[in-house]
């Protein structure tokens, strides 16, 4: 069955998902890749704020094509996560509560992950143009000379998720295969 979530998610909500639920996502999220990453970790670390207030927030990771003539955006479709590893952990620990990308994360980024309630979002790689009909705008807030990775608001309506990690570090990449593995030995 799947599950509609409205951003800001409520604790409550994000504390009953399971890895591998579905989900459909709509609302405020933000982008931001490797090099947005290193720059907010740059604000905060000289004390500065970040482009945005990051508690209770999703982050996409994801830096999508230009949009096309009549467009709100081009192909948006997920990066992997885990080059944004090393940032994860300190904006978990500021109140980041999803992340939306594609591939494992680490052992860091899960332990933050159950410390601070966040949950990790699976976008399916090669359907950027059906995540970009959800992508309803999207704006440039910060870093306009990271072209494609520049931070940007986007408002989605119904994108198309997977629980990937959830609240409690259950890790669907993990009891996926070996729910799998258990089938071959049958």
């Amino acid at each position: 069955m799947a599950i509609y979530l409205k951003t800001p998610v409520d604790q409550e909500v994000l504390s009953s998902l399971k890895a591998g639920d579905e989900v459909f996502i709509s609302g405020t999220i933000y982008t931001a890749r490797d090099a947005a990453h290193k720059r907010m970790m740059e604000l905060m670390e000289s004390g500065k704020p970040l482009p945005f207030d990051i508690r209770g927030q999703f982050i996409y990771y994801v830096g999508p094509c230009p949009a096309p003539p009549g467009k709100v955006i081009g192909s948006a479709g997920p990066t992997t996560s885990g080059r944004m590893d090393v940032y994860t952990p300190k904006l978990i620990e500021m109140g980041l509560k999803g992340m939306i990308g594609k591939g494992a994360r680490s052992r860091e980024v899960v332990e933050a992950m159950k410390k601070h309630g966040a949950v990790y979002f699976g976008a399916t790689g090669g359907a950027a143009a059906l995540i970009a009909s959800c992508i309803k705008k999207a704006e440039v807030i910060a870093f306009e000379d990271l072209g494609t990775e520049a931070v940007r608001r986007l408002e989605v309506e119904n994108m198309p998720c997977t629980v990937i990690i959830d609240a409690r570090g259950n890790d669907l990449y993990i009891t996926g295969r070996a729910r799998y593995e258990r089938k071959g030995q049958e």
